[in-house]
This record gives C-alpha cells, structure tokens and sequence, in this order.
C-alpha cells in the first residue's frame, strides 16, 4: 500500500483538486469496470461478436476512471479524516481503493496487449484476453470491498456531509439530521427522557423549521404526555389552506392531543372535520377513530 500511495503521488500537487466530484466520478469509475469484466467473460464465449470490443473500450475507459477516482478520493479525504474516529475508516477506504486501481491498470495493460497482438500474434492476444477476465474477476472484488468500505465511511461515520461544497447549510442538515436521528433511537429504546431533551434541542436550534416545529408538538405527546402544552402549541401554529400535507398533519396532532389531554369527544371531532375536508382520508380516520373508541 506505501508502494501505491507513493505512485499516486507523483506529480499529485500539479492536478487540479476533485475532491468535490469524488461521489461522481466513483459511480461511473465502478459502473465501467463492472460492465466491462462482465462484457470480457461474455466475449469468451464467442456468442457475441460485439461483446469484445465493447469490453476493450469500458476497461480502458473504466482505468482512467479509476485513477481519476483515487486522485479525486485523496483530495477529498482531509476533512473526512478529521473527524474524531473517522481517520481509521479513511484509510481503509483509501487502501481498497488503491488497490482496485492497481488491478485495473493491470487489466488495462492486458486489454491494450491484446489489441497491439490481435492480428500477428493471435496466441498472446487469447493470453492477455483470458489474463484480464480472470484479473477482472479480483478487480471486481476489489470495487465492491472498496465501495463496502467507502459506504461505512459516509453512513457509519457521516464522511462528506458537509465538507464536498463547503457550504455552511450542509452541516447545518447534518446537525439536525444527528439531534433528529438521536432523538428517534432515544424513542425506540424507550429512553422518553432523552428522546423529550433531544426534540426540545432540535427545536432550539431550528425554530423556524416547520417540520421541526411539529416533532417538538408530537414530543409533546408521546413522550411527555402533555396534552394540553401540545394543544397550546398547535393553537399557534397556521397553514395555508391549500396546504394539504400541513392541514391533515395539524389535524392528526390536533385529535391525538385531546386524547392524551383526556377529551375523546374533541379528538372525534377534529376527525370528522378532516373526514369532510379531505375524503380520500376517510381510511386513516376511520382507523385513528377506532383506536380512540379501544382507549
């Protein structure tokens, strides 16, 4: 691996920064190489005549892509590795990428071998021919541990938000995406205390974001059981009329909120009014209204 980051730097701080493409350039680098191994085993076969030449031209246009990839994935990565405990997972990802390029440019070397040898040497053209189908084979291992590993960066360690266009409004979704997300996890190990803390943060720090603004009311209820602060809550809050998502989303709240505040007649109520408003709805109502007549 020192042998395949110190080729990569050759000549790296004379290129262009890519960094932000990496996401980019690495889809169309892995949809290349994919198709191109899949084509050279399938132009073996002699079945299909296309198959050949359609193989030669994505594994020579899937190396460049891979070198772009790497180069692009360097540029991008000191952000990432910066953040606490991510730098373990950069290099990981780094390394298996290294290293599909490296066998990628082998089997873009066989591939070109293959077309110099074609007409004179047809015996060395099947070798290098048979060489790059089988070097694919680990190529293609070598892609999929690479994107394994790319992925565990950026789902397991939020790797990239953020830090690909710089913009301040990125880090901002990716504060709100991990209270949101803490909070939900909170919920589901039945840590109410927590999950309330999380939601009262959230709205804090994002008080003018609607949907924020509405988990906050929804906290409320489930978990403090405060019907009458959520129902002071909703009292403050207006939609557009024409806001169909908004209204039915208010009027949900609106009815679980008199059933925690102990006012079953009210939460029916605010059904029927949303069952003539919005017809279509007449399912879920239905079904909301038999879970308070179970109550």
């Amino acid at each position: 691996m020192i042998i395949g980051h110190l080729s990569l730097n050759i000549g790296h701080s004379d290129m262009p920064n890519i960094g932000a493409y990496h996401p980019i350039i690495v889809h169309f680098t892995i949809a290349l190489l994919i198709l191109g191994v899949i084509f050279r085993w399938v132009s073996l076969t002699g079945r299909a005549p296309f198959s050949g030449p359609a193989a030669a031209t994505l594994l020579l246009l899937g190396a460049v892509a891979a070198l772009l990839a790497v180069h692009s994935g360097l540029d991008a990565h000191g952000p990432v590795e910066r953040i606490p405990g991510a730098r373990q997972a950069v290099g990981d990802h780094e390394d298996a990428g290294v290293w599909a390029r490296n066998v990628f440019l082998m089997v873009a070397l066989l591939e070109i071998v293959a077309l110099v040898a074609h007409r004179r040497r047809v015996n060395v053209a099947r070798i290098a021919l048979w060489s790059s189908a089988v070097v694919g084979v680990f190529g293609f291992a070598a892609v999929v541990k690479a994107a394994d590993r790319g992925g565990d960066l950026v789902y397991s360690y939020a790797g990239g938000v953020g830090t690909r266009s710089a913009d301040t409004a990125d880090v901002t979704r990716l504060f709100l995406a991990g209270l949101y997300q803490a909070a939900q996890q909170a919920r589901a190990q039945h840590d109410s205390a927590r999950a309330a803390a999380l939601f009262t943060q959230l709205e804090r720090e994002f008080p003018n974001d609607t949907n924020v603004r509405l988990l906050a009311i929804e906290s409320l209820l489930r978990d403090k059981h405060e019907g009458r602060a959520a129902l002071n809550a909703l009292a403050l809050f207006t939609a557009r009329a024409d806001d169909r998502r908004l209204q039915l989303r208010i009027g949900f709240l609106k009815s679980d909120a008199y059933v925690v505040a102990g006012k079953p007649d009210s939460a029916r109520a605010v059904l029927t009014q949303l069952g003539s408003a919005y017809p279509d709805m007449q399912q879920r109502i239905q079904e909301r209204e038999r879970m308070i007549n179970n109550q």
